[in-house]
């Protein structure tokens, strides 16, 4: 009977965990429409205004922005962007271990000097690296509590600010990019300098367009590069939140299904134990019965 009891306590338990892995379901699957509407409203944004700068960048020196200008990396900060929860499989781990390999790669000479700057955007980057004991700068967890443009832009104007003043040489970018519910692409890729390569491939990408500008080319481009760089952590913000989201509707809906099969197995053992113990006391009961009648 200690068994049964056992069993059942367990049967009770995989029972609750399945109902509150369908309702963090259900919950994600909630915030990931709302997630995805706001990535999706910004990607044409983003984009067109890469399509822009692409055209006006062609003709301009490449000491026209300050935000262009190649250093040798010496001082390097990466930003990395996570989730303030977990339950979500691996969404932070593989955020983290896609940042930790670009600094192994193309930063160990930085790393070993301690010339490596982190900007965690999300709980669980800032606790990974302060434990480690990483220059973590600023804390912006509070960014998921509302995401809006004007937030993630004072981030991103104190890394532009930086790397002016050459705090940083070399800003690189860490995150999620959401693919659908079910998929999500690391991505690590160069926020600061812009990179010449990808403005030149822009440029072949898009259509030549004549603009009328006032006041003129150099002062558009000289607006245009800064809020192309807020734009882009901000989408890739946007990116992350709604990858988050789906990954945990993913992690809970196999968690769902796996507290499914556990409860269908505790349930086969539970009725084998009670066939079992059924079947102990019908042998004593005949047991004694012979026992009386022998008597």
């Amino acid at each position: 009977m200690a068994n049964l009891k056992e069993v059942r306590n367990r049967i009770a338990s995989v029972n609750s965990t399945q109902q509150i892995t369908k309702a963090m379901k259900m919950v994600s699957a909630a915030k990931l429409k709302r997630a995805t509407n706001a990535i999706v409203q910004l990607r044409p944004y983003a984009t067109k205004l890469n399509e822009m700068l692409a055209n006006l960048s062609a003709s301009l020196e490449d000491g026209s922005s300050p935000y262009l200008q190649e250093r040798e990396p010496v001082r390097v900060l990466v930003v990395v962007v996570t989730s303030n929860r977990g339950l979500a499989g691996a969404f932070n781990a593989n955020a983290i271990k896609t940042a930790n390999n670009l600094i192994a790669d193309k930063y160990p000479e930085q790393l070993k000097a301690g010339k490596v700057s982190i900007v965690a955007i999300g709980k669980k980057a800032q606790e990974y690296y302060q434990r480690r004991s990483y220059n973590v700068i600023g804390n912006n967890n509070e960014l998921y509590t509302n995401i809006n443009f004007v937030d993630v832009s004072k981030v991103t104007e104190s890394i532009m600010a930086g790397f002016i003043n050459g705090d940083y040489d070399r800003v690189e970018l860490v995150y999620n990019h959401f693919k659908n519910a079910g998929l999500q692409l690391l991505v690590a890729e160069q926020l600061l300098p812009v990179p010449k390569s990808e403005v030149k491939a822009e440029i072949k990408a898009a259509s030549q367009v004549d603009y009328i500008l006032e006041p003129s080319q150099e002062e558009i481009v000289a607006q245009l590069i800064p809020k192309n760089i807020k734009i882009q952590l901000y989408r890739a913000v946007l990116d992350s939140n709604a990858s988050e989201h789906g990954a945990r509707m993913t992690a809970m809906d196999k968690a769902t299904e796996n507290a499914g099969d556990l409860l269908r197995a505790l349930k086969l053992s539970y009725n084998q134990a009670r066939q079992a113990a059924i079947t102990t006391e019908l042998t004593e009961i005949v047991s004694g019965a012979a026992a009386l009648s022998n008597g």
